[in-house]
């Protein structure tokens, strides 16, 4: 049997130490590799990755490389990562309504037909192994319906990879004067945990 891989994408900006975020990913990670102890865990810290926006040149790179089946090239890399994963976890910060610029930039590497997708007469079709995809975000204040990051990611999901088992969770209200920010944490981490035992 095949290792099952899981790629955990970490938009956090912050040190893994001081990030919120990345401590509920962390209790994910723990509990997905007690219930998979096989996996692999693939770790990709955008913060140390020299991403920058697609330009016109990046655009025809890439796509003279899906042509000429050049998949071993780094401008490649992040789309392949993506698409033979078998498992995907994001952590990204609740920031102005959804999440840090970084993790678009993100998304423009990976959105790559001829490697995460496919265009066909009836719509995108996917070229993904995940069947699965989880968001983790942790908040200063409380989110209630405006969790854009979360819907465009579970959007972009279905639509272009073809992962329609999406999951989300926050932690929410840290920054507010006066909160428990311990108890906070410690609940989440609870429901953290339940998301991957399931996966």
């Amino acid at each position: 049997m095949n290792e099952q891989t899981l790629l955990y994408v970490d938009a956090s900006l912050r040190p893994a130490e001081e990030s919120r975020t990345a401590q509920l990913c962390e209790t994910y990670l723990d509990t997905f590799l007690e219930v998979h102890p096989g996996a692999r865990v693939e770790r990709l810290p955008l913060r140390e990755l020299d991403l920058r926006p697609n330009g016109m040149e990046d655009i025809a790179r890439r796509d003279a490389c899906v042509q000429n089946g050049e998949w071993d090239h780094p401008c490649l890399q992040l789309a392949r990562s993506f698409a033979q994963a078998d498992h995907i976890l994001i952590g990204a910060p609740y920031w102005d309504l959804s999440f840090p610029s970084l993790l678009k930039v993100y998304w423009d590497k990976v959105c790559l037909g001829g490697v995460t997708f496919v265009y066909t007469a009836s719509g995108p079709k996917s070229l993904c192994r995940a069947e699965r995809l989880t968001y983790l975000t942790a908040c200063g204040g409380f989110i209630g319906q405006r969790n854009f990051g979360a819907e465009y990611v579970r959007e972009l999901s279905a639509v272009l990879f073809g992962i329609t088992d999406f999951y989300t969770e926050a932690a929410e209200g840290l920054d507010i004067a006066g909160a428990d920010v311990s108890a906070i944490l410690s609940q989440a981490r609870r429901r953290v945990r339940r998301l991957a035992e399931d996966a």
